[in-house]
């Protein structure tokens, strides 16, 4: 089967590449819109107007199935695109019912996007699934130029991990797949005081039952 993975650059690539080692005998083909990032501070038409095509070329490519690896897209636009895009789309989003599930100190961290942290997708996640917990939003607007421009300032991200650790966070969520490629760094800045949750492997779950469907 032929599996599309789309981002708006290259954090999907790590997804991806976890689709790959996961389902070595599927073809994975990967496509971004470098040209238009950052989607994180984009309206959410300009984002439609940059991913759109993209999503149309991956169908005429002979995708069976798209991977939204771009948690801007899905909380914005999963639900308009799933209506234009005649094949199954698999959405990613912020792990909020996973961190709230494991949360001891019922203060979780999310890391994401502007755009993300907007959306009513974003608002309904916390308001179903976090309640009676603290959700922390450490300013994360600056992580995809650095990640894509490979001039991760380190100091600037143990400050954010700093602020949510010491606002009692012991779940830190990356609500964008770009922060995947620091994934390291942040758990070695959390040092031990919060876990961190990505959601490459829950996806590649939701893939496969999918593709199942599809057989």
């Amino acid at each position: 089967m032929k599996i599309g993975v789309f981002d708006s650059g290259m954090g999907g690539l790590s997804v991806a590449n976890a689709i790959k080692k996961a389902l070595p005998e599927h073809e994975v083909l990967f496509m971004n819109d470098a040209k238009n990032i950052p989607y994180g501070t984009k309206t959410v038409e300009e984002i439609y107007s940059g991913c759109k095509p993209i999503f149309d070329e991956l169908v005429a490519e002979g995708c069976q199935i798209i991977v939204v690896a771009c948690n801007t897209v899905t909380t914005n636009l999963i639900d308009r695109l799933r209506q234009e895009i005649p094949i199954p789309l698999i959405g990613m989003e912020p792990m909020v019912k996973p961190a709230a599930e494991q949360t001891q100190s019922k203060v979780i961290a999310i890391c994401a996007t502007p755009r993300t942290l907007a959306s009513a997708r974003y608002k309904w996640l916390k308001d179903t699934f976090a309640q009676g917990v603290k959700v922390v939003e450490p300013d994360c607007s600056d992580w995809t130029s650095m990640i894509e421009s490979e001039s991760v300032d380190r100091d600037k991200i143990a400050a954010r991990i700093d602020e949510a650790c010491e606002q009692g966070a012991d779940v830190i969520v990356l609500g964008c797949t770009h922060y995947h490629w620091i994934e390291d760094m942040i758990i070695e800045l959390a040092n031990g005081r919060a876990k961190v949750l990505q959601p490459e492997q829950p996806v590649i779950e939701q893939l496969k039952r999918v593709m199942t469907q599809l057989a």
